[in-house]
């Protein structure tokens, strides 16, 4: 049953602590997935296997229309909540250090809603969890515990800089705020950054760039370091310090992800602050999510090359090709309305994202039968919400 999925596995993968992910089932960086021999094996074997869980993933889709469990269910009691465009942050009252983020299956982009994606919410939790992990020697990170049957992690609370470190190591990008967006708009300084003449879309640039955007509500907008400084969103020094982490952060991500066949196209960080008990003073930690296929562009190593020099868009693991499959359609960003993503590319989106998961991790993301499309519905918002005030109850353990 898919409630029952992982079982034992699962429950090992709570982690405890500030940082102690050492009960953890993921494999170690520069394995292979699935015993292959290859990274060009290990994806073929990935893709066929995720191709069987469509069946699954239609049912799940299905159960989605007809069930009267919402992503707006209230999973943790007494607290204040708010509903971003893909996670929901909770402020438990009774637990005023802490924070709890649910990530859901909300689909965004262009600034809109444009579908719910089954089992999103799963993976986004379980592939940041990995990667949280595997980047601690780096920067320190907010996780206190994560809580993988309601797709939730308690963090510690901290004070978000209302920046969005996004690193580039391709011209390419379709939204708004793209380098290539800007780039075929004649733009020349992009985020403080001169640009070449002469770049080419999905182009390699010359090194990876970090080009910040605002974090805003509504609409972010590319903003450069100095202007970042000069509005008071963070000091010279934490932006430099936050730089530094970003570049290795994704130097770290490229290197896993290129072990696997996979090249990291982009991706984008965000930092806060927390008061850190021992020294009374406020230190920088990796917040929100890394390298998932929502914050990140992925592409296929082996056929990039080929596809590059034909004109053609890379092969891509992560919400391109939805974003793409808008614009060759409407102006998502100027029309009242917009098509509804058909059942097909949903299901499509879905199986891609539990791809990039069990690429990136070598874990299979299914423990029973993949092609069953019995039980498609997850646990109850009921059975969530207690798991999560069982990890709040614990981490408030640890605390005293």
């Amino acid at each position: 049953r898919l409630r029952e999925r992982g079982g034992r596995r699962r429950r090992r993968q709570h982690l405890e602590g500030p940082h102690d992910f050492s009960a953890s089932t993921m494999e170690p960086e520069g394995r292979l997935p699935s015993g292959a021999a290859t990274a060009d094996e290990a994806i073929a074997a990935a893709e066929t296997r995720t191709r069987g869980y469509l069946p699954r993933i239609a049912a799940a889709l299905a159960a989605h229309r007809t069930s009267e469990e919402t992503d707006q269910a209230l999973l943790v009691a007494d607290a204040e909540v708010y509903r971003g465009k893909v996670r929901d942050v909770y402020r438990p009252r009774a637990y005023p250090t802490c924070l709890v983020l649910v990530a859901t299956g909300r689909q965004s982009a262009f600034d809109r809603h444009l579908a719910r994606v089954p089992f999103k919410g799963d993976v986004l939790n379980r592939v940041s969890a990995w990667w949280f992990d595997k980047t601690q020697d780096i920067t320190p990170n907010h996780v206190r515990r994560v809580v993988p049957e309601a797709a939730a992690v308690v963090a510690a609370k901290c004070e978000p800089f209302a920046v969005e470190f996004v690193v580039r190591a391709y011209a390419t990008g379709s939204t708004s705020t793209s380098l290539w967006t800007h780039y075929a708009k004649g733009v020349r300084t992009y985020c403080g950054h001169a640009l070449p003449e002469g770049l080419v879309k999905n182009q390699k640039l010359a090194a990876p760039l970090v080009t910040p955007t605002t974090k805003d509500a509504v609409h972010d907008t590319p903003i450069s370091p100095e202007e970042i400084v000069a509005t008071g969103r963070m000091t010279r020094d934490e932006w430099t310090e936050c730089e530094q982490r970003a570049l290795a952060l994704f130097a770290r991500g490229q290197t896993v992800a290129a072990s696997r066949g996979l090249i990291l196209v982009d991706t984008k960080y965000e930092f806060g602050t927390v008061l850190d008990e021992g020294t009374k003073r406020k230190r920088i930690v990796l917040i929100d999510e890394i390298h998932t296929p929502d914050s990140s562009r992925y592409w296929l190593a082996a056929s990039y090359e080929t596809r590059f020099a034909n004109g053609e868009e890379p092969e891509n693991i992560d919400k391109e090709f939805l974003r793409l499959w808008y614009k060759a359609r409407c102006d998502p960003y100027k029309d009242a309305v917009i098509p509804d993503a058909p059942d097909d590319l949903v299901c499509e989106l879905a199986r891609r994202y539990i791809l990039l998961y069990e690429l990136i991790t070598g874990e299979v993301f299914f423990h029973d039968d993949p092609s069953s499309s019995s039980d498609a519905a997850p646990l109850s918002s009921t059975a969530r919400a207690a798991k999560i005030k069982e990890a709040l109850e614990a981490v408030a353990a640890t605390s005293t």
